[in-house]
C-alpha cells in the first residue's frame, strides 16, 4: 500500500508537518501491511502553485497524490478552515482524481472552537475530488501536538474503515 502525506502549511518544518507524519505512522502501524510512504510538503511548492507554466516538482507531487492508495492530507486551521496553499494544490487535481482512494483529513487548530472545520469544510473538499473519507477527520489542538492519545484513538477509529481489498490496492 502506498501512503502519501500532504501538508498544506506554508512554513517549512512546521508542527503541522510533524503531526501529519505522526498521523501517517499511526495509521500505517495499524494497517499491518508494508506501506510505502511519501511526503508532499507544500511549503516548498508555494511559489509555483499559481504559475501556469509546468514545474517538475509540482508535477511529481500531483502524481504522488494521484497514485496513492491512501492520502493523509493536513493543514493548519486558517480562518476556521484549511489553508489557501492546500486549496491551490488540490485545485490542480482534475475532478474525480481521488476516486477509488481513501483520504484522511487532519487539521491542526489553535482553538477547540474550530474542531468542526475538519468535517464541515475539509471533508467535503476531499469528497468532491472523489475520495472515500472515513469519519471522523482528525482535529488536533496545537497544545496537544504531535497528537498523543487523541491521534492514537483517531487511528483506531478510521483504520477499520479503510478498504484493503484488491480494488483498493490497484
Amino acid at each position: 500500500m502506498n501512503i502519501v502525506t500532504v501538508v498544506g502549511n506554508p512554513r517549512t518544518g512546521s508542527r503541522t508537518l510533524a503531526a501529519a507524519v505522526a498521523a501517517t505512522e499511526a495509521v500505517a502501524a495499524r494497517l499491518g501491511q508494508d506501506c510505502q510512504r511519501d511526503v508532499v510538503d507544500l511549503s516548498a511548492l508555494g511559489p509555483v502553485l499559481l504559475d501556469t507554466r509546468a514545474h517538475a516538482g509540482l508535477e511529481v507531487a500531483l502524481e504522488l497524490v494521484r497514485g496513492a492508495h491512501l492520502a493523509v492530507i493536513a493543514s493548519p486551521t486558517y480562518k476556521a478552515t484549511y489553508t489557501g496553499l492546500l486549496k491551490a494544490f488540490l485545485d490542480r487535481l482534475p475532478p474525480g482524481a481521488l476516486a477509488g482512494r481513501t483520504a484522511l483529513p487532519v487539521l491542526v487548530m489553535g482553538d477547540p472552537r474550530h474542531a468542526l472545520a475538519v468535517e464541515v469544510h475539509f471533508r467535503p473538499l476531499l469528497l468532491e475530488l472523489g475520495a472515500s473519507v472515513p469519519t471522523p477527520g482528525l482535529a488536533l489542538l496545537e497544545s496537544d501536538l504531535p497528537g498523543g492519545p487523541a491521534l492514537a484513538a483517531w487511528a483506531d477509529l478510521v483504520v477499520p474503515q479503510i478498504p484493503l481489498g484488491e480494488e483498493a490496492l490497484r
